[in-house]
């Protein structure tokens, strides 16, 4: 018989992605003791999270909305998608530098505000457009903050556009270096970027490190007139240290995703209502990509791009595996291995890797795994969540 999962969603999840679950999955909205949530959106930080959840899927790259911690604690990984929405970020940010060099939201403005006839408009906007004078991108300097998927993406826009590269990320991933132009200029430090842009734009996770990243001090070492982006998260930039930079004249613009009291109004700000990932495109590759993880970890213990896990993909040779959870402490494996030698379970492959206070363990084992091995395995201290994934 088939392996039958469950899977719940949260939110209006896309048919294109959702097909990438075997058809033998139940899935919906109203789906009880599921094996895998998949949500958008929707705030489940308040929500009671079955007993039966052994992976939640984000279909997009923030996980701001999802108890990352309390799951963690549970051995239970939460997938996203951190690259499947990186072109729709990328062109938002290219077409937020053209609105800030080039003065469109004002100048729209100004041309909504126009009355009379054709021929008295036509003398109001040749009086009133110099104040509206912009500025080329080419020669210009954008500077990156946050060198992942999508500011590679937007380094290597700006760069086709004519524009210097100067970039700045101290985590930066092997994956992610590689991917980098090679044009892009490594800075030693956010204030470092901020001296030289012309431009700044912002790719970076809302962390208690990130939490009003750009404050007054840095906005004070930007070029006068240096228009700022954030399409990011909203709490990377301090609100109230924009709108006195911008009445200052010292920040020229602030180009945001993230609309706020503050900001509303302002005439050099220009605030978009959370567009970022909302292509028709950028959802339907966010689900694809996630459905997909989620499906995989499901039936095989692999796991690719989960926020509190390490990667662990291991093809399999066996039709007996078992997939375990735990703290990453010592002589972890070595319980392990003694627990499924004492059963007489012969290990034929083995992969453990760790990430942080996380570990992951993936055995093969030349035989069935009976209920008292799992249980003893579920036993030893540190071990958070095991399961048994023999071949459907």
């Amino acid at each position: 018989m088939a392996d039958v999962r469950k899977v719940l969603t949260l939110n209006a999840i896309s048919a294109r992605g959702l097909a990438r679950l075997p058809q033998q999955y139940v899935v919906g909205g109203d789906v009880v003791d599921p094996d895998a949530i998949l949500v958008r959106s929707a705030n489940m930080h308040e929500m009671e999270i079955p007993a039966s959840v052994r992976a939640i899927g984000r279909a997009g790259a923030g996980t701001n909305n999802i108890p990352v911690k309390k799951l963690s604690e549970r051995g239970v990984p939460v997938f996203n998608a951190p690259c499947a929405n990186a072109n729709a970020v990328k062109e938002l940010v290219v077409a937020g530098m053209l609105m800030g060099a080039r003065n469109l939201v004002p100048a729209l403005k100004f041309v909504e505000g126009l009355s009379g006839s054709d021929e008295e408009m036509h003398r109001a906007t040749e009086a009133g457009k110099k104040q509206f004078a912009g500025m080329e991108l080419p020669g210009r300097t954008l500077g990156v903050v946050g060198l992942g998927s999508i500011g590679s993406y937007i380094a290597e826009a700006a760069i086709s556009l004519g524009m210097n590269v100067v970039g700045f990320d101290p985590a930066i991933t092997v994956d992610a270096a590689w991917r980098l132009p090679s044009q892009v200029r490594r800075a030693e430090s956010v204030e470092d970027v901020l001296r030289q842009a012309d431009f700044v734009t912002l790719h970076v996770p809302l962390l208690d490190a990130t939490r009003n990243l750009i404050n007054a001090q840095r906005i004070g070492v930007m070029r006068p007139g240096a228009v700022l982006l954030n399409f990011a998260r909203e709490g990377v930039v301090d609100n109230a240290a924009v709108i006195e930079a911008l009445d200052a004249n010292t920040l020229g613009a602030y180009i945001c995703d993230f609309p706020a009291n503050a900001l509303k109004a302002h005439a050099k700000v220009v605030a978009l209502p959370h567009l970022g990932a909302s292509t028709s495109e950028a959802e339907e590759n966010c689900v694809v990509m996630v459905a997909e993880q989620v499906a995989d970890y499901l039936q095989n213990g692999n796991i690719l791009n989960a926020v509190n896990f390490p990667n662990v993909s291991m093809p399999r040779e066996s039709d007996y595996r078992i997939a375990i959870a735990n703290a990453n402490v010592p002589n972890m494996v070595g319980q392990i291995s003694s627990v499924l030698a004492a059963a007489g379970l012969n290990i034929h492959n083995m992969v453990n890797k760790s990430r942080g206070d996380m570990a992951y363990t993936l055995v093969d084992v030349d035989s069935a795994a009976s209920a008292a091995v799992m249980q003893q395995l579920a036993a030893i201290a540190g071990v958070l969540a095991v399961r048994y994934l023999p071949a459907a």
